[in-house]
């Protein structure tokens, strides 16, 4: 079997779109684009599709990730293309590459995102920002299928900026734009308990809803604090293969 690992979008109103609703459009779009999809045993078969940490509904991505196997060898970018010409516009594949390292799904250890506040002043929401990174603790609360749960959303956030600018208010109304580094802990911390432990320790409400995009998602490296990119091994270890190939046939024997 070949294994190859899509990054793929949410954009605009599709932002709104289940993970449900994604994996119905996306094996619609493997039927459609003819991929010879390997299937799991069993009374139903269903075609072999890894999903990792999918974003919440409401919230728009630049940085989904997916698996799939094939029975078939395939040229990953070819197979890009048949697929995003098959999936609605705003669902957007925008990368393939073949898997040549194993988990992926444990690459996935820390979240950018940005938070657009319409109707919040940049000062107020640095004010905010400012109580939130100097507390030790901020409990907020979410309900769960189990009842309310309590929990700290400090601790998972690395990092939280303001990045309000003039071009962010086109119009000159009141607009912050906030930057967080969220790393994936249990309970997860979304960003949405951002927002709710903004509102506990300084009472920052914002007048509408926050529209919330993931920017990117990987493994946070300490170092740097940084989020990197989960598919850059399979990129270099196919690098590594194509030059160490010429290479090999140059030393073999005639």
């Amino acid at each position: 079997m070949q294994r190859i690992r899509l990054r793929y979008t949410k954009r605009g109103r599709l932002r709104f779109t289940s993970h449900r609703d994604f994996q119905r459009a996306f094996e619609r779009a493997l039927r459609r684009a003819e991929v010879p999809m390997a299937y799991s045993a069993g009374f139903t078969p269903h075609p072999k599709v890894s999903y990792a940490n999918a974003a919440p509904t409401g919230t728009g991505s630049e940085a989904e990730y997916l698996e799939i196997a094939l029975t078939q060898a395939r040229d990953p970018e070819q197979l890009r293309v048949l697929l995003d010409e098959s999936m609605p516009t705003g669902l957007d594949i925008i990368e393939a590459v073949e898997a040549r390292t194993s988990g992926l799904a444990d690459r996935l250890t820390a979240s950018v995102w940005e938070l657009r506040l319409d109707g919040v002043d940049p000062a107020e929401a640095e004010r905010a920002v400012a109580l939130f990174t100097t507390a030790e603790t901020v409990e907020v609360q979410r309900t769960t299928k189990n009842g309310v749960r309590t929990f700290d959303a400090r601790s998972a956030v690395v990092r939280l900026e303001t990045h309000s600018s003039q071009a962010d208010r086109p119009n000159n109304e009141p607009c912050a734009i906030l930057r967080l580094v969220v790393r994936h802990v249990t309970p997860a911390v979304r960003p949405d308990d951002v927002l709710s432990g903004l509102r506990a320790v300084a009472d920052l409400a914002p007048p509408v809803p926050a529209a919330v995009t993931r920017l990117a998602q990987g493994l946070f490296d300490e170092e740097t604090g940084t989020v990197t990119d989960p598919l850059a091994p399979d990129r270099e270890a196919a690098t590594a293969l194509s030059k160490a190939a010429p290479a090999a046939a140059a030393t073999a024997p005639a």
